[in-house]
């Protein structure tokens, strides 16, 4: 197995981006893909990340691959790459040897580790309200409703995505319309409430792509989607919070 990188971007985002929600996880190395799917440890989020064969200048897999790794450790390793190196990844007795290239060639070697626990299944989901916006007014929409609030509300309608948090005494409230980059698809009235706290997280991955998908029905998982086509996918499942009252 040899994947190489011509810009280490990508991958270094993704990988800080996913390590701040999971410490440890399994890679699947296909003929067409790099891919990872797991749970942070309360169960309340899942993240997929996709990065294809078409996005490194080189791609060499004699067979399918399952590795598991620290994900801390490898966001270390990561963030040591600049803007020109080659970023190249190998396996070598039992451990994944990431090399930087640029003026020097600098090698790590990261341990493989034993994950015990199941395999993990993105779940089929049918959201009914679908809403593709710019990354930055999501951005924007979550940092002004985590002011006031720990959680935030998404209510799709026809035309209309409206946002908004409570506090003890305070609220907060953005509204998005359809149109100027906001298309918001939703038959009829659908809301759901969602923690801000794992919201932050996951929206980092604007870093990646200049459009988000959100995905949700009334009192729903939430799918937070980035795509930049050809190059990487990253997606979040969010458990709702859901009211007793």
């Amino acid at each position: 197995m040899k994947l190489i990188l011509a810009e280490p971007k990508l991958l270094k985002e993704s990988i800080s981006i996913i390590s701040d929600l999971v410490t440890e996880a399994r890679f699947k190395i296909s003929r067409d893909v790099l891919e990872l799917v797991a749970m942070d440890p309360a169960n309340v989020a899942m993240v997929i990340f996709r990065m294809p064969s078409s996005s490194f200048a080189e791609y060499d897999i004699k067979k399918d691959e399952v590795i598991a790794i620290n994900l801390g450790s490898l966001k270390q390793v990561l963030r040591r790459a600049k803007g020109n190196d080659v970023l190249s990844l190998e396996m070598s007795d039992n451990k994944l040897k990431v090399t930087l290239k640029a003026k020097s060639t600098r090698t790590f070697d990261l341990p493989l580790i034993d994950l015990e626990e199941k395999e993990q299944r993105v779940p089929k989901l049918d959201p009914k309200a679908v809403i593709e916006l710019p990354s930055e007014s999501l951005n924007e929409a979550v940092e002004d409703i985590d002011i006031v609030s720990e959680s935030i509300s998404f209510q799709a309608d026809k035309g209309k995505l409206l946002v908004s948090g409570t506090g003890d005494l305070t609220k907060a409230e953005v509204v998005l319309n359809h149109g100027d980059g906001v298309v918001i698809k939703s038959s009829e009235v659908h809301k759901s409430k969602y923690s801000i706290e794992y919201l932050k997280k996951m929206m980092q991955g604007s870093k990646l792509a200049g459009k988000a998908v959100l995905k949700f029905s009334k009192d729903y998982p939430l799918t937070l989607e980035y795509l930049e086509k050809d190059k990487v996918s990253l997606t979040f499942i969010l458990a709702p919070r859901v009211d007793n009252d």
